[in-house]
């Protein structure tokens, strides 16, 4: 695979090869964890979900997908048409880049990626960050106060929550010495005492649980969906959205749930390793637990008030994190001094 990706030709034809397996790959994943949420979500409300289309539910995506793309698409009158339709699309690109950078072990010394950098997780924080350039200028160009009111809330809560998840992987990278996110997968097989994966939680266990709330915030899943908030912002930043527009969003926000998924399985719980289990089934099965996990959170928890968010995000997460920081260095310098 190396010497493939050396060869200029050779690494043409690879990364052509490994965006369009990545397109279907994600969209079908994505697809799918739509009808895993509304499975999920069903088996907790007791209530059956969708059953009716095609076995167990599962044709009910594609029903849905040509409902969507035959319905009407509204634009309001007055309204940024370039920002309108432009703003959905940056949400969309964003949330596809993030994933250029993620590695996947497809089997036993077999890995995939499109680009290997050495401050990969660096280059996901920027891309990500163009989400909320999406939902803003969404908001703005509607041309309506609840719309522009969602876009605020989104840009704040953005803002306030990437510091602390920005910060709650600091000690990860400390203990592994890399920003490449291939580095920090194999990093839990040779920190233990003996050859096999021991996943890095086990050494950060603060800075997990602040990912785990942060990324909660910044993708806008329960309980922190404020920016379309429907008991005070009708649909917040979507009012004014409908069809396809609005299913893009709907898209970006499904992919950056699965991109934050995948991220804590690379820097948390070993990637691809799990003892005699295949690599690629081992990746796969740890982020499905952890889209059930933000499935299970939406299902039970209330949404919280605008206060209480930023009051979260700001006076707990944040020095929090900070302190994490802190007390690693701390340990390292003691152990490696």
């Amino acid at each position: 695979m190396n010497q493939i990706y050396n060869d200029p030709i050779g690494h043409w034809v690879v990364v052509v090869v490994a965006m369009a397996l990545l397109l279907f790959v994600v969209l079908t994943a994505t697809a799918y964890t739509v009808w895993f949420e509304r499975v999920a979500l069903g088996r907790i409300q007791r209530r059956p979900g969708p059953n009716r289309v095609g076995p167990f539910g599962l044709m009910q995506l594609a029903a849905d997908g040509i409902k969507l793309a035959f319905k009407e698409s509204f634009v309001p009158a007055k309204t940024d048409k370039i920002i309108y339709v432009l703003a959905p699309t940056i949400g969309v690109a964003a949330a596809f880049l993030a994933w250029t950078v993620i590695p996947i072990g497809l089997w036993y010394n077999v890995q995939y990626w499109i680009a290997d950098v050495n401050v990969g997780i660096l280059v996901i924080f920027a891309v990500s960050s163009l989400n909320v350039y999406a939902i803003v200028l969404g908001g703005y160009a509607s041309n309506n106060k609840y719309s522009l009111l969602g876009g605020l809330r989104s840009a704040a809560q953005l803002i306030s929550y990437e510091m602390a998840l920005g910060l709650s992987l600091v000690p990860t990278f400390m203990i592994a010495g890399s920003l490449r996110l291939r580095d920090i997968v194999e990093y839990t097989v040779t920190w233990g005492p003996y050859h096999g994966p021991i996943p890095l939680i086990l050494l950060t266990p603060i800075g997990f649980v602040i990912y785990l709330i942060a990324a909660t915030a910044e993708t806008n899943r329960t309980p922190f969906d404020l920016p379309e908030a429907e008991q005070e912002l009708i649909g917040g930043f979507l009012t004014e959205y409908s069809g396809l527009k609005f299913t893009m969003y709907y898209l970006a926000e499904y992919l950056n749930v699965i991109t934050v998924s995948a991220l804590a399985t690379l820097l948390f719980f070993g990637g691809w390793y799990l003892w005699i289990v295949p690599p690629i089934f081992a990746f796969l099965l740890k982020v499905i637990l952890f889209l059930f996990l933000y499935i299970w959170l939406r299902g039970t928890f209330p949404r919280l008030r605008y206060d209480m968010l930023m009051r979260l995000g700001w006076k707990v997460l944040l020095p929090l994190a900070m302190a994490n920081v802190i007390v690693t260095a701390t340990i390292l310098v003691a152990v490696q001094g």
